[in-house]
């Protein structure tokens, strides 16, 4: 098990969103997250204590998470200088990173010479099957985006919460190192086989009661050049029942893409729903999730009923507003 509280490291994450697995945990379970550390140059900030690694330790933290997840997911040399100072000051750490902890040399013989541990929550546990697609009894819901982080993950787990707030059987089902870090469990889904990843969201949502609902945290986009791939496992392996359509309107381009633009929501609207009938041909899109929090309260409301109006669909932003109105529509199916 790792260890709690954290010490969320940012490193020289180059914005917010860069960080966001210390933004996930920040948010979903505040009480692990007892300060950050930024080095030189970060420009994330959870508005934790900053701390150095001894004062952290002092407070009672036991283990340093890497909680920015960069493009390709590699650990630089000078992240490395402070994990292994952070190993000789006492701490566990703990990463969702494809560059693992254990293939760091210089890591692994720190912590063994420290007696502590690496966690490498992106590593699979275990030996998925090949999707067969077959029905299973249950009901399913999946988070799609018109991007990369754009809200999926909370997306789901504000509906969660909402659920079980209502005495409603739900549950949230981790696909990514923040989910993962945030529940404890999960499949790490893009470090998964590729022949086997649509076989290990059929694993994660098995047969269920009638009424239970598992709210899949989704990942990448159907647009997305980079990512699209575990999207689609998502859409088929998850037999969705629902689709909420996720969006953040204040980009200009994808994530990572400068060359490529956004689609619209009615695109991610058609295609998603076009793909999701293959394995469920009873699937409905339900609702929109759409992250304002880059818009003041008044652009945020404007912006909500006019993409509602045009949609006819229930259109919120779930963590600032709430999620009850997208319970509301899965409640109803």
């Amino acid at each position: 098990m790792i260890e709690t509280p954290y010490l969320l490291f940012l490193g020289d994450a180059p914005d917010g969103l860069a960080a966001k697995v210390a933004q996930g945990i920040k948010d979903w379970r505040p009480e692990y997250a007892l300060g950050q550390f930024r080095m030189d140059g970060c420009k994330a900030d959870m508005k934790l204590p900053d701390m150095t690694l001894e004062e952290a330790y002092a407070k009672g933290a036991r283990t340093l998470v890497i909680g920015v997840a960069n493009r390709g997911g590699v650990i630089s040399e000078k992240w490395k200088q402070v994990l292994r100072e952070a190993l000789e000051v006492g701490f566990d750490l703990a990463s969702g990173l494809h560059n693992l902890l254990r293939d760091e040399a210089d890591l692994v013989s720190t912590a063994k010479a420290n007696g502590r541990t690496l966690h490498d929550v992106r590593v699979p546990s275990v030996k998925y099957p090949i999707a067969n697609g077959e029905k299973r009894t249950g009901k399913r819901c999946l988070a799609v985006g018109t991007d990369c982080s754009v809200g999926k993950m909370y997306t789901a787990l504000a509906m969660d919460k909402e659920m079980r707030a209502r005495g409603m059987k739900s549950s949230f089902r981790a696909t990514g190192q923040t989910g993962i870090l945030i529940t404890g469990e999960g499949v790490p889904l893009d470090a998964v086989i590729a022949d086997f990843m649509a076989g290990s969201i059929e694993w994660l949502t098995p047969d269920n009661d009638a009424d239970h609902w598992d709210l899949i945290e989704g990942q990448g986009s159907l647009f997305h050049v980079s990512y699209s791939g575990v999207t689609m496992a998502l859409v088929h392996g998850g037999q969705p029942d629902a689709l909420i359509l996720c969006h953040e309107p204040t980009r200009d381009h994808m994530r990572g893409l400068p060359g490529y633009k956004l689609p619209t929501l009615e695109a991610l609207r058609d295609v998603a729903l076009e793909l999701a009938k293959v394995a469920n041909p009873a699937c409905k899109v339900v609702g929109i999730s759409v992250n304002t929090q880059h818009m003041s309260e008044e652009e945020a409301k404007t912006y909500l009923a006019e993409v509602e109006s045009r949609m006819g669909l229930p259109a919120v932003d779930p963590f600032r507003h709430g999620a009850g109105r997208l319970v509301d529509a899965l409640a109803a199916i």
